[in-house]
């Protein structure tokens, strides 16, 4: 009875709505849901009897749930959905009369609404923090909305548009949607498929920001594509059709960045949709496109752009072999397109090449190299000079994946040869000319992914690289920008770790060392990691030099690795020493110097003067290695137990007693020598420097030598000193290496005394040289003053040399009195300072300095080496006299702006560069014609400058910032190459230094 009246009072309630063309209301909904989701097949006959004699159009119950569907609540539009589905599917029911577009289209768009309308602000206690600030400008201007919004799963409590979000009540909305299209085939109704699958890719997406629980939303979006799938059937029309409607709909799903959507709808994709075009030729017509068409609206940015080229190689993956090489086909005609697709084609190119190589089925298709991977290569190399220079970075760094990828183990090696010799042209050839370009590009985004390929293609490119690449690699050293700055140090240092040429081993050489004074602190440490790598760990391998090898007759080589002979003579240029000594000074204080080091070096001079000897030459003539004994004496400060006392002692004696054999020179003296002398004097030049090294060495390791054996050589030197017979860059060794030694023979306060006691007898002793040679000029101009120049004869000729013997020693003397002071400025200097006053003041013509005494032949036309040494010691003993720097700083200035001799310019600027660290406020107001030694005519003078300008500067020392920007400037643009590129590197170090130029 209770059935009876529950029935009569629906058709009541429904005629009521079709009468008045009402929604239904929400009491009757739950009726009807009842009713249809009961097991009782005679109560849903005896409804569809009643409808029936009650004259109640079905059509226009139709109406009533589009009705409501469209404008009523949202839970309540929601619900009608679910009930008109259940109509749908309850057996019996007239489906074809039921069913209606419109209907549909009310019931899809009733889903999207439910999403939509929850967005509404809330002002729920159930509302997250997250939600709260998200939503709190929307209260403002809207005021108080409705109930809030709850990612919650249970049913809906609410009873509006502002009610919880009820995902159960979707998901029996969605269940049943999947079971109608069961029974109702959608190729009658496009319009409504096309809505359906639109509707339903969306909801995944749209959920995210609903449902919280992972499991729902996985059970969710399971569902929502097992309905995709199930559209894919013949059923609801032409599956190729259908199969693009579908991945159109999940393309921005597939598209977002990290989400649990997009994971979802790409498995979907790589699973379902691939079964289903494995069984059906009309769905794998369309599946094969969705990467082109992903690779169309891939977007530009750089984070999206990534994860679209990610999500179009998990759709690739999956494909046949014949299918992914016509996507790669087509990726290669991308980078011919307008330029978000060049950027996309570059990011895949190199993706689908690794992806084909390491594929089983492709080499077994092909066997050898597939003209789709040349393909790749050249188009690749066409976009590293695209005209946008986001793609030319983006080409060239992705060019440096692939080439790194063929040369590495994980492909095969000679797989890129074989591509390169199949291509038809010389594919290592336009590389090369690409980043000789890329290298010097005005992006610098551009030349860092340039060095990177060089870097990675050493393999390939091999000794082929030119030396223009490599000088373009060493400027770059010296960019302005960090990165740039470390990519060309990894790239150069790559390049001399694969192939370490001489020319190689040069420009790495002078390029890297000198970052050791950057002011990036992990570029100097990077440099003496790369220092210590490539040059000291190599030259410890020479520690392993077997002595049975000494008696090898033929090249050196024979004995020393050639690359260990190339190295030392490269440390040996004048501007790689200073930065040698820095990192040496660097690595040793950090105690990364190992004892092998030192080792290796007496190893390498041993081998050699074997070999010498075992080739029947003679001794006096041999020479070490060029470098060994410069590296020897930096190490040697940190490793003084390293160095063998009988090693020093043998070749200080084979050095001592083959110089005794040569006739020492005056590097300074301009001679008229053959080729034979020429070869002597640079063999003496040779023995000198070794010999200065050595005496270095010695006095680094003094304090572990033998007492006695200290005590001789202490000796040694002083009556070496004293003959004033030395090549002059031997004085100060010998002088600095006498210190060490009587403070080593005098371990107190008293070793002080002795070396002062010492310091003033060297002085004494060449005072008097200096006097007597002034003596002899000023006798010799009186003679010849009143004399016709006469023949030439023996006595004449005698009387030239001993002449010249004396100028030679006056130079020594000189430059011995500089020494002295420098190792201890407390010497007495009064008789000295009158007579350095007398020489650098010969030739002065201003009438204010006429009331001083001035010899009567000019010293600087007849001795400009005596006259240029003068001023260089008169120079260290102002450094040591503050008094008298206060008085002879004018003059230094005077003559740097008049003198003739570019040596003595550049010496002064040492001098003067010393005077602005120890009497900064003395110099300050001369520091505007220091600077214009930086447009001197000698180039050694400009960079000279350039350097100790700039190193004053950021050690704070010069206060003429604004002048010394401009000046920089002009070393840009200087006519040296070298100066050019040592200022574009010091230029970017002091704008980048804090505060250098602040307040321009």
């Amino acid at each position: 009875m209770d059935e009876l009246l529950l029935s009569r009072a629906l058709i009541s309630d429904l005629a009521n709505a079709d009468t008045h063309s009402a929604p239904i209301s929400e009491p009757t909904l739950s009726d009807l849901q009842t009713l249809f989701e009961s097991d009782d097949p005679e109560s849903i006959d005896r409804f569809w009897d009643q409808i029936s004699s009650n004259n109640i159009s079905i059509a226009s119950l139709v109406r009533s749930f589009t009705e409501t569907m469209d404008s009523g609540p949202t839970h309540l539009a929601l619900f009608s959905s679910q009930v008109y589905l259940s109509i749908l599917i309850s057996p019996k029911s007239p489906v074809f009369t039921l069913f209606t577009p419109i209907a549909f289209l009310s019931l899809l768009r009733s889903i999207r609404l439910s999403f939509k309308r929850h967005r509404l602000p809330g002002n729920s206690a159930d509302d997250t923090a997250a939600d709260k600030a998200r939503k709190g400008n929307s209260k403002k201007k809207k005021g108080a909305g409705g109930r809030g919004l709850s990612d919650r799963n249970g049913d809906n409590e609410g009873g509006g548009d502002g009610g919880q979000f009820d995902v159960k009540a979707l998901f029996r909305v969605l269940e049943r949607l999947d079971c109608v299209l069961e029974r109702i085939h959608l190729a009658r109704f496009p319009d409504s498929l096309k809505g359906l699958i639109q509707t339903v890719a969306e909801i995944p997406v749209t959920a995210l920001e609903f449902v919280e629980n992972l499991g729902s939303y996985q059970r969710l979006s399971d569902l929502c594509f097992r309905i995709l799938n199930g559209v894919l059937r013949p059923e609801h029309g032409d599956q190729t059709a259908t199969a693009v409607e579908v991945l159109k709909a999940l393309t921005p799903a597939i598209l977002l960045l990290k989400s649990q959507a997009r994971v979802a709808a790409l498995r979907f994709v790589t699973r379902e949709m691939m079964a289903a075009a494995r069984d059906s030729e009309a769905v794998k017509r369309a599946v094969i496109y969705l990467p082109r068409y992903l690779a169309n609206k891939a977007p530009e940015k750089a984070e999206p752009r990534a994860f679209a080229v990610e999500s179009i190689m998990e759709a690739v993956r999956v494909m046949d072999v014949q299918d992914q090489i016509g996507f790669v086909e087509y990726v290669v005609k991308m980078t011919q397109g307008k330029s978000n697709l060049r950027l996309t084609a570059v990011d895949l190119i190199p993706m689908l090449l690794m992806s084909l190589m390491n594929s089983p089925d492709f080499n077994e298709t092909n066997g050898g190299v597939h003209q789709v991977q040349v393909s790749c290569l050249e188009a690749m190399i066409q976009r590293c000079s695209d005209t946008v220079a986001g793609t030319r970075a983006r080409a060239l760094s992705n060019l440096a994946q692939i080439v790194d990828f063929l040369c590495s183990g994980i492909g095969d090696q000679t797989q890129l040869v074989r591509i390169m010799g199949d291509g038809g042209i010389d594919l290592k050839l336009r590389i090369n000319d690409v980043l000789r370009t890329r290298c010097m590009d005005e992006k610098a985004a551009v030349r860092k992914a340039a060095l990177l390929l060089i870097a990675k293609s050493t393999i390939l490119l091999g000794s082929s690289i030119d030396d223009d690449l490599l000088k373009v690699m060493g400027n770059a050293c010296s960019d302005q920008l960090v990165s740039i700055r470390k990519g060309a140090m990894s790239a150069l240092s790559e390049v001399c770790r694969k192939f370490p040429e001489e020319r190689v081993i040069f420009e790495w050489l002078r390029s890297v060392p000198h970052l050791i004074t950057d002011n990036e602190s992990s570029i100097q440490e990077e440099c003496e990691n790369l220092f210590m790598e490539l040059v000291l760990d190599r030259l410890s391998r020479a520690v392993c030099i077997d002595e049975k090898m000494k008696d090898v007759e033929g090249e050196i080589e024979t004995v020393i690795p050639e690359e260990i002979l190339t190295l030392l003579k490269g440390i040996c240029d004048p501007e790689v020493i200073p930065c040698l000594k820095k990192i040496c000074t660097s690595l040793g204080k950090k105690k990364r110097l190992k004892y092998v080091i030192a080792a290796a070096l007496q190893s390498v001079i041993t081998a050699s003067e074997s070999h010498w000897l075992a080739n029947s030459k003679p001794i006096e003539k041999w020479t070490a290695p060029p470098g060994a004994w410069l590296l020897l004496s930096e190490v040697s400060t940190f490793l003084p137990k390293s160095v063998s006392w009988e090693f020093l002692h043998h070749h200080w004696r084979l050095l001592d007693k083959s110089q005794l054999n040569s006739e020492a020179q005056s590097p300074l003296m301009d001679v008229d020598v053959d080729q034979e002398h020429l070869e002597s004097e640079g063999n003496s030049a040779a023995w000198a420097g070794d010999r200065v090294f050595l005496l270095q060495t010695i006095s680094n390791v003094a304090m572990e030598l033998p007492e006695e054996p200290a005590a001789e050589l202490a000796h040694n030197l002083l009556d070496r000193i004293e003959k004033f017979n030395m090549h002059s860059t031997e004085v100060n060794a010998h002088v600095k290496a006498l210190r060490t030694l009587c403070k080593r023979k005098v371990l107190s306060v008293e070793g002080d005394v002795l070396v002062l006691r010492l310091s003033n007898r060297l002085v004494s002793k060449a005072l008097g040289i200096l006097q007597a040679y002034i003596s002899e000029s000023t006798v010799s101009s009186k003679a010849s003053a009143f004399l016709t120049p006469p023949k030439n004869s023996s006595g004449n000729e005698k009387k030239t040399e001993t002449s010249s013997t004396l100028l030679l020693q006056a130079v020594t003397a000189v430059y011995t009195i500089g020494s002295a002071v420098m190792v201890c400025p407390k010497v007495d200097l009064k008789g000295v300072t009158p007579v350095l006053h007398t020489i650098i003041t010969s030739d002065n013509s201003d009438t204010n300095m006429k009331k001083l005494p001035c010899p009567p032949v000019s010293v600087k036309q007849n001795a400009p080496s005596l006259y240029i040494q003068s001023w260089v010691t008169m120079g260290k003993i102002c450094l040591a006299d503050g008094k008298l720097a206060k008085s002879y700083i004018p003059l230094f200035v005077q003559e740097l702006e008049k003198s003739d001799f570019a040596a003595l310019r550049n010496n002064i600027i040492f001098i003067m560069a010393d005077f602005c660290v120890r009497y900064t406020i003395l110099i300050d107001c001369y520091i505007p014609k220091i600077t214009n030694c930086l447009r001197d005519p000698c180039e050694v003078v400009r960079r000279q400058t350039f350097i100790l300008l700039s190193r004053l500067l950021q050690r704070d020392y010069v206060k003429w910032r604004g002048l010394l920007f401009l000046r920089f400037l002009l070393c840009l643009v200087d006519s040296s190459e070298k100066i050019r590129r040592l200022a574009d590197f010091l230029f970017g170090n002091i704008l980048k230094s804090e505060g250098t130029f602040a307040g321009i």
